[in-house]
């Protein structure tokens, strides 16, 4: 028997089996893809993801395939440059392939002992008082403790589980995609630039060797079961610019709605949902994947002080508390940032707004996800939000969370993590770079609690942690 099983290998169900495994959880991870997929899509990670791996030692390894673009211009495609002086040691976009985020993060999950079968779909599953069965395709049945679904967009562990997805179908189509063209750098740029003026989603960008990075509105709403041709993209590249620029030899090909959909639940008894199986939303300002990401280390901690016994009672139910009103500004930006997709008057006021740096500033802060506050009660604007990388009298802090435990940040010198030493750790450091004489992090990074009373911190590492290891 299995303590988590989890639907899907992309990157949220990979993340978070990788978070279970900190904690010693039994987790199988089935994919029902035989082999990663070939095609190679550039994702961005932002400030926020950035920062989630570097906690759990990842971002090195992420930033030897990746390329380095600045945080501005991201809201919209509205061109503006970043504000100065962002709160984050990571203030830049990484652009990697998706593959390699995907192969990188199954990677670090096996490596801490989860596992993972590909060619394996579910077909099926049950819940009771004691755990989950899940059925899969060939007839075989598994037990576990809970199962989780991160199977995408069409995930059938929604369906099957009876969660609604409300939300408004897809009214718009765009095609996206790398590829080669024969036009000459110079005829592709002033082209691109005269139908940006009134077509704002068209580009494209050089990305490589003479290649391009491109992004053309589609006719129509089709079928998006299957991937668009490269014949779809020149059809459509004449259509709007006269001229497919001699486009070939694509990298991969895919095509996109606007669809915005949210779940109603992100927990139903023993069975929950994460990523794309619990949103969907137009991919302005590429926040689909760094969405899951945080998914995961949301859940993952909280996920394995239930399956080990020591979370409070209502822990796991923080999870769709904290991360669904997420979700839903998420898909509020994105819809504005649809909205803002063509020109007119109300594009020409954003891009007038964002010259004032608070504006700016803001949207930053929403699409890269570094503003986001959990709500944990009244305190300090500090409190439910996340800490930056400080420097300690010995190293960096994101370096003493790679265990995904829970932190005790001490600058008085007087408090202890006492019968919480087993998932909780005490760094008394005076010289740390804070404003407060102490905190406790939670192992997703999040400050739950300011002050110095250690009965008061003993009441929160409870609230957080469950009850003390009596000695």
């Amino acid at each position: 028997m299995f303590d988590v099983i989890i639907a899907g290998c992309g990157p949220t169900g990979a993340l978070l089996a990788a978070e279970l495994r900190l904690h010693d959880v039994r987790v199988l991870v089935l994919e029902r893809e035989t082999e990663p997929g070939s095609f190679v899509r550039v994702v961005s990670l932002h400030m926020r993801s950035l920062e989630l791996m570097a906690m759990r030692g990842l971002l090195d390894r992420l930033l030897a395939h990746g390329r380095r673009r600045p945080v501005g211009g991201i809201f919209a495609a509205i061109p503006k440059p970043a504000p100065e002086n962002l709160d984050s040691e990571h203030a830049y976009l990484l652009g990697i392939p998706q593959p390699v985020v995907n192969r990188l993060l199954e990677e670090h999950a096996t490596e801490l002992g989860a596992e993972v079968r590909r060619g394996c779909a579910m077909a099926g599953f049950e819940q009771d008082d004691e755990g989950v069965t899940v059925e899969l395709a060939g007839g075989e049945r598994l037990r576990s403790r809970y199962f989780v679904g991160c199977d995408g967009a069409r995930s059938t562990v929604r369906k099957l589980l009876g969660v609604g997805f409300p939300g408004e179908p897809s009214r718009n189509e765009t095609l996206m995609g790398e590829l080669k063209a024969t036009a000459p750098p110079a005829e592709i740029a002033a082209k691109v630039a005269e139908i940006r003026e009134t077509q704002p989603q068209f580009w494209l960008r050089p990305f490589g060797e003479d290649g391009y990075s491109v992004v053309v509105p589609a006719a129509e709403v089709s079928d998006r079961t299957e991937p668009p041709t490269l014949e779809d993209f020149r059809q459509q590249l004449r259509a709007i610019a006269g001229t497919d620029f001699g486009v070939h030899s694509p990298r991969w090909l895919s095509r996109f709605g606007d669809a915005t959909r949210l779940a109603e639940q992100y927990r139903v008894g023993r069975v929950l949902l994460a990523g794309d199986a619990a949103h969907i939303h137009p991919p302005a300002g590429g926040q689909g994947l760094n969405l899951g990401v945080q998914d995961a280390v949301n859940l993952g901690w909280k996920l394995a002080a239930q399956v080990r016994g020591r979370a409070p009672e209502t822990l796991l139910d923080t999870y769709h508390a904290e991360r669904h009103p997420v979700a839903e500004a998420v898909l509020d930006n994105t819809r504005a940032q649809v909205e803002l997709s063509s020109s007119g008057p109300l594009r020409r006021l954003f891009t007038e707004l964002m010259d004032f740096d608070e504006v700016n500033r803001y949207l930053i802060g929403q699409i890269t996800a570094i503003d986001i506050r959990y709500d944990f009660g009244a305190g300090p604007d500090l409190l439910g939000r996340r800490l930056r990388d400080v420097d300690l009298a010995e190293g960096r802090l994101y370096d003493r969370l790679h265990r995904g435990r829970g932190l005790v940040l001490d600058r008085t010198g007087r408090l202890t993590a006492g019968g919480w030493a087993d998932r909780v750790d005490l760094v008394a450091d005076p010289a740390a770079a804070l404003d407060v004489p102490a905190l406790l992090l939670r192992p997703d990074g999040y400050v739950a609690w300011i002050g110095e009373d250690q009965r008061d911190l003993d009441d929160h590492l409870a609230r957080w942690f469950g009850r003390r290891e009596l000695t």
